[in-house]
């Protein structure tokens, strides 16, 4: 079993961050790296041609490692729009068919295919919530032989609320549609296993529960879009770029796999020291060890907000990580400014008052919230 990692982080005695749905905090680890880095770029004959490329491949294939893939099928991206940008560039949508997403899902997973369905004459579609449906059965009930895109995250930005992906990509196969996951708050912080699932893509971004820096991330790529086109046109994704002598030898061939869909200046000398150091730590701890830790913690916490009288998803529904409590008379933000006040950080999303425990976290963290909620719900 995976135990508290408080240690490898600078959270301080008197803070409770239970907000890794916001902003992951980076690890000891990750801030040395980066400042090694800054210190590399100080003296920038230290660059070398390896610089470019080595430290980019290791980071592709920690990626790959949480995503239970090949390295092959990993590009890198400064963020979760980017990639989508790419699957809706390359996903086929046939005129007259629908693109289906989740109500109230988060607006980088909106726009690329409110854009991309208009430009090919098709339809965007909203899975609404109904009482008395969980959201994969909805998902599943909607998807139809019009569909031909379904792009849903693994786990709602809002309150959590969990897809059963597998037995979604099972069902978009059956009608020939393509499934495109937003992993922005899941990878890393519970399984998801890209040959299981069978995505078409996968987006991410590192800040969050991978616990990386802002500004980086990575998108999974079936094999079946390597010769896709990417979105921008640079020179290192480019064959032979190894190669800085040759460089105008201009070339129409991309380095191999999704390599083609890397963004440009992948090899980001500041900020892949510090995806690789989080990185490691995450292989370290694994998303399956992780998801059983913060599991606990998620289930103490909804049974002390359901004996204040707050509203949970049941635990079906949930994800391990990440719950939205609901209020029934107070205003989610007046009680969100009280626990700040208290040094409890949460977020507001919606109606809810959003808590999103990580490995840095405990039952004491849960204990303080609980003691804090229960005073504010009180007035």
């Amino acid at each position: 079993m995976l135990t508290c990692q408080r240690q490898l982080f600078d959270l301080g005695e008197q803070h409770t961050y239970l907000n890794a749905a916001y902003m992951g905090p980076l690890p000891r680890a990750a801030r040395q790296a980066g400042q090694a880095a800054a210190a590399l770029k100080t003296q920038p004959w230290n660059v070398s041609g390896a610089h470019f490329f080595e430290p980019v491949e290791r980071v592709r294939e920690l990626y790959a490692k949480i995503l239970g893939g090949n390295s092959d099928c990993v590009a890198l991206v400064p963020s979760v729009s980017y990639g989508l940008a790419v699957a809706a560039k390359n996903v086929p949508i046939p005129t007259g068919s629908t693109v289906l997403v989740l109500a109230d899902q988060f607006p980088s997973n909106i726009y690329a295919w409110r854009e991309a369905a208009a430009r090919n004459g098709a339809s965007l579609r909203s899975v609404q919530r109904r009482e008395g449906l969980g959201l994969s059965d909805g998902v599943l009930e909607a998807i139809d032989e019009q569909t031909s895109v379904v792009a849903v995250p693994h786990c709602h930005w809002m309150d959590g609320a969990r897809l059963d992906l597998v037995q979604v990509g099972r069902k978009v196969r059956e009608v020939g549609a393509a499934l495109v996951i937003d992993g922005c708050q899941s990878v890393g912080a519970m399984p998801l296993d890209v040959q299981a699932v069978q995505p078409d893509f996968v987006a991410g971004a590192s800040y969050k529960w991978l616990l990386g820096p802002y500004s980086s991330g990575f998108l999974w790529a079936h094999p079946k879009y390597h010769e896709g086109q990417p979105i921008e046109f640079n020179w290192i994704n480019r064959a032979h770029s190894e190669d800085f002598a040759g460089l105008i030898n201009y070339q129409d061939n991309y380095q191999p796999g999704a390599r083609r869909f890397d963004m440009g200046e992948v090899s980001n000398f500041g900020l892949l020291p510090q995806v690789e150091a989080s990185l490691t730590l995450m292989n370290t701890w694994r998303p399956d060890r992780i998801a059983a830790y913060t599991q606990a913690l998620t289930d103490q916490i909804c049974d002390g907000a359901e004996a204040l009288g707050l509203g949970v998803l049941p635990r079906s529904e949930r994800s391990p990580h990440l719950v939205g409590l609901r209020l029934k008379t107070q205003d989610p933000k007046q009680v969100a400014a009280q626990l700040a006040e208290a040094q409890v950080h949460v977020s507001v999303r919606g109606d809810s008052i959003r808590v999103s425990a990580h490995v840095f976290n405990d039952a004491s963290d849960v204990q303080r919230l609980l003691q804090v909620l229960s005073q504010a719900v009180a007035l």
